[in-house]
């Protein structure tokens, strides 16, 4: 709050003390009044049935899970959030969210605070949230729950890390060092490239081509630039499904070292609208005993896993 002070600023005197103090007590009120005012946007169920409404955020850019596609809406989660308010019997509004530095801040911004920065825009539910018990119980340094705000909840889909390759210039990849060699495309800052600079020791760190998209790297191993590319699995079906390039498959190695393998996916709402949140469950396992939510993700080209609740 407040700039920084220019160097003729520190010599005007106790009156610009007083009222530069004055305006800083304003600033913090105001924040805290607004405030209020926001987590009074949360509405509970009976609200969005009687608003005919439900408000998802969903990750924008983001396929096959959430993307525009010459202005429609699709992706695995948009119509996975299209199923959900059809079953409540209210209409889909979608708030395309831009992913924040840490999961924290987008539920912070999306699901319990809101953000002046994202139009003060709370979601009644925010979708690929993981489903992870250490996630949920994550303490800050007070020992309270960092995300006490938020339910998780809903698992509807299990993730995992893969790499595709190309036949052509790799014959197989029976482990993670028979990358050693051959230049893999990664998406910068993410899992992989962190992974691949620093497993064994770097011994792949010079193999690793950073990509500021999975697409753009997926473009250039299908131009020969690269040899391979490791991101989610979803990610990675859905590039081969939009390729159709017979010379490219995925590979079936172990990541040693890179500590969780195999995630949940899930759903989050706030503390305040578990009714919501029971609603929801219900209709994703009916959905997944049902195979409607495998049928959904073949749709895209993706396989899908059980998740572990329902198995």
């Amino acid at each position: 709050m407040g700039g920084a002070h220019l160097p003729g600023q520190r010599t005007r005197g106790r009156m610009n003390v007083v009222r530069h103090w004055a305006a800083r007590l304003c600033a913090i009120a105001g924040l805290l009044l607004w405030g209020a005012a926001v987590q009074g946007q949360v509405r509970n169920y009976d609200s969005i049935i009687a608003a005919g409404e439900l408000k998802v955020a969903v990750y924008k850019d983001f396929a096959p899970y959430s993307f525009q596609d010459h202005g429609q809406a699709r992706g695995v989660d948009v119509e996975l959030a299209q199923a959900l308010a059809d079953a409540m019997g209210v209409r889909l509004q979608l708030i395309w969210a831009p992913p924040g530095e840490k999961l924290d801040d987008d539920l912070r911004d999306y699901i319990w605070r809101a953000s002046p920065l994202r139009h003060q825009q709370l979601a009644d539910v925010m979708m690929r949230v993981p489903y992870d018990q250490a996630y949920t119980q994550k303490r800050n340094e007070l020992g309270e729950l960092e995300n006490g705000q938020v339910v998780m909840f809903g698992p509807y889909q299990q993730e995992r890390w893969q790499v595709a390759f190309d036949r052509r210039r790799l014959p197989s990849v029976g482990s993670i060092a028979a990358l050693k060699g051959h230049p893999v495309g990664v998406e910068v800052d993410s899992v992989p490239s962190f992974y691949l600079t620093s497993v064994f020791d770097g011994l792949l760190r010079a193999s690793a081509r950073h990509y500021p998209s999975v697409q753009r790297a997926f473009a250039d191993l299908g131009q020969g630039e690269v040899d391979a590319v490791m991101a989610m699995r979803g990610e990675v079906d859905w590039q081969l499904h939009q390729a159709r390039n017979p010379h490219l498959q995925v590979a079936e190695n172990a990541y040693p070292s890179l500590g969780k393998q195999v995630w949940e996916i899930g759903l989050a709402v706030h503390e305040s609208n578990r009714q919501l949140a029971y609603a929801l469950e219900e209709t994703l396992e009916a959905m997944i005993r049902e195979g409607r939510m495998q049928a959904l993700y073949a749709h895209y080209g993706l396989r899908y896993e059980v998740p572990e609740m329902y198995q």
